[in-house]
């Protein structure tokens, strides 16, 4: 079931569930894309095929808010506004800091490749051929014990959009986000703490900006943090 977060003639919002794909892959698993045409097919009664534009993604175990246009306009106007960094997303996460080093807030600013055949990013230097800037800015919100691992609470301003930006940078610099099996420490079984939590951005149409939340449902390690 699709969970529409707001919806008019030109946006579509939704918040994307953890484990679920933003676009098809070759799992094959039914993908939000996919679910976003079949929600607006239903609602509207339209035959064939049903235009929605992908704007951004989320890594599949990664929930939270993503923003769908609803015409070809809309998408060229909204994809424009994210090349020029007018498209602002705020992440939440859960991640380790045994010996409590994480200052309470500052600024990651790395280079980053991209390994295609490992889907893996990493921190390298500025020469590295494919290399990319990526830079975020966060602060801790909450700071907890749990089964003898000191957790921190983090809010992310993203500066930059890179692949698994929040996960590597966190992680080279020994924080890694609870649950991520690609880049942390364990527990491997558990979901992965990190939620697309704000985002905010000039309506495509109308002289106005846009602005939504959504918190992540209250279970698994998010029950022990407030929200």
């Amino acid at each position: 079931m699709l969970e529409v977060i707001y919806e008019d003639n030109h946006v579509l919002v939704v918040k994307k569930p953890c484990n679920v794909p933003t676009q098809s892959d070759k799992s094959g698993d039914l993908d939000l894309l996919t679910m976003c045409k079949n929600y607006l097919k239903e609602k509207y009664n339209k035959p064939g095929n049903v235009y929605v534009g992908l704007l951004h993604r989320l890594d599949r175990p990664v929930g939270g808010i993503v923003v769908f246009a609803k015409t070809s306009k809309a998408a060229s106007r909204l994809s424009e506004s994210i090349r020029e960094n007018n498209f602002h997303k705020t992440y939440i996460a859960i991640v380790y800091d045994q010996d409590n080093k994480l200052p309470n807030e500052g600024s990651f600013e790395d280079y980053l490749v991209k390994n295609e055949a490992l889907n893996k990013s990493m921190v390298c230097s500025k020469t590295k051929k494919g290399s990319k800037l990526a830079r975020l800015d966060y602060k801790v919100l909450q700071k907890e014990k749990i089964d003898n691992k000191d957790l921190k609470l983090v809010e992310i301003a993203l500066e930059t959009g890179r692949h698994h930006q929040i996960r590597v940078q966190f992680s080279s610099r020994g924080f890694p986000l609870y649950g991520d099996q690609r880049y942390g420490i364990g527990p491997t079984n558990k979901q992965i703490a990190l939620w697309a939590y704000k985002i905010s951005f000039k309506h495509p149409v109308k002289d106005e900006v846009l602005d939504f939340t959504c918190i992540p449902d209250n279970i698994g390690i998010w029950k022990s943090f407030k929200q």
